[in-house]
This record gives structure tokens, sequence and C-alpha cells, in this order.
């Protein structure tokens, strides 16, 4: 009876010996059922998801948010420098908001995938995010949406720097570059480089969420994320 009781218990994702190591290591994981645990983990990354990737989405989201501004590829830095050195630092600023410009716009992408894979999110996910690094849950999301979010930013990236202008005024900034004496000509497909680093922007924000929900009890902002992260902080 004890090992039928266990099996139902753990719903057949743990052995006895397991989910009693578990119930060992993490008392409060006895008074809770798999689906509120796994439920507690969606909310906070449901919630984080919606916070960080609607601020990056708006005007200026990444362009003056200085963890995420997306800066020029270093074969571009001189052409940066070129230009600031005979005057027209004012192009070559612009040129650089209208590819943080491309990124807030492709973002837009970004949360249905997002909430498709928190939705096929398993118990065993949740627990090891809940119990895990204080990045587990950033990673999570990095191994299961990266292919699919990238897949769906570059086209829009592409159509964003036409849309924003960023291809044409990078033809005129990389001209006027290519024709200073002295130069080596350059002529870069900015197209991948935005796309990577709208990436690293998405989920670097989603890691201060992260972050900022382990450590500040304040971020839970419900009584079932209370319950759940209360149970990280004994780990």
């Amino acid at each position: 009876m004890k090992k039928v009781l266990c099996a139902v218990f753990a719903f057949g994702l743990f052995g006895c010996a397991e989910l009693q190591q578990i119930a060992n290591q993490y008392p409060g994981i006895g008074t809770m059922g798999n689906a509120e645990i796994a439920s507690g983990l969606k909310e906070a990354l449901n919630n984080g998801i919606t916070k960080e990737v609607t601020k990056l989405t708006a005007l200026d989201g990444f362009y003056k948010n200085q963890a995420v501004k997306i800066l020029l590829p270093p074969e571009l830095q001189k052409v940066d420098k070129g230009l600031r050195d005979i005057g027209l630092g004012s192009l070559a600023d612009e040129g650089i908001k209208l590819l943080n410009r491309a990124a807030e716009d492709a973002v837009k992408e970004a949360t249905p995938i997002f909430v498709d894979a928190v939705r096929n999110m398993t118990f065993t996910d949740a627990k090891n995010i809940l119990l895990g690094s204080n990045n587990s849950a950033t990673m999570y999301l990095q191994s299961s949406t990266s292919q699919a979010l990238y897949g769906k930013f570059n086209p829009v990236i592409q159509n964003s720097l036409s849309k924003v202008g960023a291809d044409k005024a990078w033809k005129n900034i990389i001209t006027k570059y290519n024709a200073i004496p002295l130069t080596a000509d350059v002529n870069p497909d900015l197209n991948d480089y935005v796309t990577q680093k709208a990436l690293e922007g998405v989920f670097k924000m989603i890691a201060v969420e992260e972050q900022d929900i382990r450590t500040n009890l304040n971020a839970r902002t419900s009584d079932l994320l209370k319950k759940v992260f209360a149970m990280q902080d004994r780990k």
C-alpha cells in the first residue's frame, strides 16, 4: 500500500526513494502537489516575460537601456571613430539608434514563443528550475526557445532595418566612411549581428527578473509565488 500511495503521489515521475530524498532535502515540497509547484513557476516566468519583454519592445527599450543597448560590431567601430573624427558623430549616433529600433521591433515576436515554452513545461522542468541555480529559469527558456526566436527575429530584423531606414542609413554611413582617405573599405551584413544582440538582450533582461523574484520577497506578488519560492529559500 505504501508503494502504491507513493507511486500515485509522484504521478509516475519519481520513485519512493527519490521522492523521500527530495522531501528530506526540501521539507516544503512534501506539502505541495506537482501541479502547484509547476503553476508557481509558470506564473513567475509569465510575469517576467510580460514585464521584461514589454520593456524591450517600447520605444528606446534597447536604445536607452545600457544593459542591452546594441553597439556597433567590432569591424564597424573604426567606422564610428572615423566619422566622429571628421565631425560626423551625429550620423554615427543615428545609425546606432536605428539598429536598436530594429531590435525593439523584432522582440514583439518573442512573447508567443515564450508562452508556448512555459505552457509545455513539465513538473520535472519546474522542480529543476526552482531548486536549481539562480539563472535556471533563464537557461530553460534559452535552451527551449533560442532556435525558434532566431527564426522569428531574423526576418523581422531584416525587414525592420529596411522599415526604419537603417539599411539606407548604414549604406550612407559606410559610403562616407569608405570615402575617407587611407581607410580600408568595409561592407558588413548587420542582420545576423543585430538578431544575435536582440536575443542576448531578451535573455539578459529575463535573467534580471529571475534574480529579483529569487532574492526579493516583495517581487513575489501572489500567495502562490510566496509559497513556491519559499521552498527555494530553504534549499
